[in-house]
């Protein structure tokens, strides 16, 4: 072999015959083929797996993108590159250009969550704080975008270095989500799917713009204080019991207490003591049942059955168009003292036939102020 040959075999080594990527690891994102100055031959072959795109870039600027499939390199199935380098006619010899390996399958189980807590504005319970956490998949779906944006001149990209970006990304719009959904606090943790849902949509812009599709987005998980917590099941017990019910009942359970309790004469005071108010109670209840029969002042003075409670009327209201109370009589007079209400507000008790005004209701008159007595009855 002469001096010339053993230059050309040296030349020929020095050339990229064959561009392939056989990936490796399971979070490499972007990978640059590595060769001798970048240097690749007329006609060479390209090999891009399923799962893969090859991006070819010039001097810093985006050029052929290639889809899975084996490609022989020249003019024809490189038009960009063909036209930045001037190729009209062909070219027989080496030319540079970046190879850049894009992993195209889907990251799957990739996990995000609110470092610090998110304050919210409830109705109820004022401004409270929740915390979410859960996963997401992604995949890259416009390579050439992705490296220009995010890659630059990375040699090998992977899905840890984007993951902070996106899992910032996914906070800011998952709190701006929540908070303009304004759901109450505890229908967050009990609609996770929905707003899943929403928050992928409101998210997939964000994705698109650096070249990666988000295709799943779930919220496993939606926390608050322990304290809040309790406070929100108290709540919604409350809302749906009937309170005089629950009076009743918590009475009940005080007199078995009671009973139970072995303390002498004083727990026996007690518990006879309990007895005589729940008697009082439930005689109050089943009077109407029984005829409504009442007792008589020899029964009263000798103490066998006590009297039974004055009655307290309960008054409603109409103030801003919407209805208040119930409320006592004093509570009404000092409403009307500080200007809450006026003599012309609707007022409303049992018995009445409708709502009437403050000034019509015969015992509210006092109100009004003044002491003139009635006309006398004519003779």
């Amino acid at each position: 072999m002469g001096i010339f040959d053993k230059i050309k075999e040296k030349l020929s080594h020095e050339f990229i015959d064959i561009i392939e990527w056989l990936d490796y690891t399971d979070n490499t994102i972007c990978h640059r083929f590595e060769r001798y100055q970048n240097e690749i031959k007329n006609n060479a072959k390209l090999i891009v797996r399923e799962g893969q795109t090859a991006v070819f870039i010039n001097e810093g600027k985006l050029a052929d993108v290639f889809e899975p499939g084996t490609y022989t390199l020249n003019t024809e199935n490189m038009p960009i590159l063909t036209t930045i380098k001037g190729w009209k006619y062909g070219f027989n010899s080496p030319f540079k250009a970046e190879v850049y390996f894009v992993n195209t399958h889907l990251f799957t189980d990739e996990k995000w969550g609110t470092k610090n807590p998110i304050t919210l504005n409830d109705e109820r319970f004022g401004l409270v704080e929740i915390r979410a956490f859960g996963t997401y998949a992604y995949r890259i779906n416009d390579a050439g975008k992705f490296i220009v944006d995010i890659v630059g001149t990375d040699n090998n990209f992977t899905n840890f270095e984007i993951n902070e970006h996106l899992k910032s990304l996914i906070t800011t719009r998952f709190t701006d989500t929540i908070g303009e959904a304004n759901l109450p606090i505890e229908l967050y943790a009990a609609n996770t799917t929905e707003l899943s849902e929403t928050c992928k949509e409101v998210m997939q812009p964000e994705f698109n713009s650096i070249g990666i599709s988000l295709e799943k987005f779930f919220i496993e998980n939606v926390s608050m204080p322990e304290d809040l917590k309790k406070e929100i099941f108290e709540y919604s017990r409350i809302d749906k019991l009937d309170l005089d019910k629950l009076t009743r009942f918590k009475t009940a359970k005080a007199i078995e207490a009671a009973a139970a309790n072995e303390g002498g004469t004083a727990g026996a005071g007690m518990g006879m003591g309990m007895g005589f108010v729940l008697a009082q109670q439930m005689g109050a209840l089943m009077g109407p049942q029984m005829g409504g029969q009442q007792q008589t002042p020899l029964q009263q003075q000798a103490g066998m059955i006590p009297p039974q409670m004055p009655v307290v009327i309960q008054y409603f209201y109409a103030a801003n168009g919407q209805q208040s109370g119930p409320v006592t009589i004093e509570q009404l007079k000092a409403f009307f003292a500080n200007r809450t209400i006026n003599k012309e507000t609707l007022i409303w008790k049992q018995g009445m036939a409708s709502w009437t005004s403050l000034k019509d209701v015969e015992e509210l008159k006092a109100f009004l102020g003044g002491n003139t007595p009635p006309p006398l009855p004519e003779k």
